[in-house]
């Protein structure tokens, strides 16, 4: 699993995650919607985690810089 993720890349999916944490604490979203934003809000966590995201393989997406 090669890294394809840049630190902006990832920095903005874990703010969006922090966002939609505070927006179900708050009482801003809830049934349906609050399950399914807290499904995308864990898997920005994990792909912002481990820099990489498979939904960008077949798109040939890669925002990491190269070193």
């Amino acid at each position: 699993m090669k890294q394809n993720m840049g630190t902006i890349d990832r920095l903005v999916r874990t703010l969006l995650a922090v966002l939609i944490v505070i927006l179900y604490f708050t009482g801003q979203i809830t049934g349906t919607a609050a399950i399914l934003l807290g499904i995308v809000a864990i898997l920005f966590l994990v792909t912002s985690f481990l820099g990489f995201c498979p939904a960008y393989l077949p798109l040939k997406i890669n925002t990491k810089k190269s070193e």
